[in-house]
């Protein structure tokens, strides 16, 4: 599963990379984001715009809640969706057609079993650079008409280097699987599905940090500090 990530760039820096609406958005650096909390998204332009559209920004709250739910308790274990049954599951099919985002990341942490204890890490690309993770999102409306914008992270089996810590990763898109992912006019499962699969290992490297991690309440810039074991 993806239960914990950080996006710790700049506006700037995020405005450019993804290629986003240049109108300010309300972002900020979060150095330990968790499930149920409101997090940074992003998606595809107006298709029907003359020219590249520029992606929009905004934010989701993360744990999904499908628009035909009853309730909103599903969004407390619907943070994750598996990327090979997305097709075929009622709660993820339609969204993987029509309501597809990226959650800008730059480091996703898991804990790696070290014999009885459990020693956090931080996933990060080579360089540092910020990621796309594959997501879905969807619209649900309170009895009241309240509405709740709620996404789900997608995973696939872990490449070698993060299977050393865990079975699964994010889905981290490459730019070219960013810009397909968000074209909301594509719309056929043989077109997405082969976008969804484990980032390559060699391009990725992972370091130890502080327990501290562990807390939800805790989110400064130390959480993404190297721990010298």
């Amino acid at each position: 599963m993806c239960g914990r990530f950080t996006i710790t760039v700049t506006w700037e820096e995020l405005l450019l990379r993804f290629m986003l609406d240049p109108r300010p958005g309300a972002y900020q650096p979060r150095y330990n984001v968790a499930p149920g909390q409101y997090i940074p998204a992003i998606i595809g332009g107006d298709p029907s715009f003359t020219g590249a559209a520029p992606n929009r920004f905004g934010a989701l709250r993360w744990g999904l809640v499908p628009s035909w739910a009853q309730d909103e308790k599903s969004g407390a274990r619907m943070i994750n969706a598996r990327s090979e049954t997305a097709a075929e599951k009622p709660a993820f099919r339609t969204l993987l057609r029509r309501k597809r985002c990226l959650i800008p990341s730059d480091g996703f942490y898991e804990w790696k079993k070290e014999g009885s204890r459990k020693q956090p890490v931080r996933f990060v690309l080579r360089e540092g650079e910020p990621f796309g993770m594959a997501a879905l999102f969807d619209t649900w409306a309170a009895p009241d008409g309240a509405k709740l914008h709620t996404c789900t992270i997608l995973t696939t089996a872990a490449n070698p280097l993060v299977a050393e810590v865990h079975e699964r990763m994010p889905v981290i898109l490459e730019p070219e699987g960013e810009r397909l992912w968000l074209d909301r006019s594509i719309q056929e499962e043989r077109e997405l599905l082969p976008l969804l699969r484990p980032y390559p290992a060699e391009a990725m490297r992972y370091y130890p940090v502080d327990p501290k991690v562990g807390r939800v309440q805790h989110e400064a810039p130390d959480c993404i500090e190297p721990l010298t074991l």
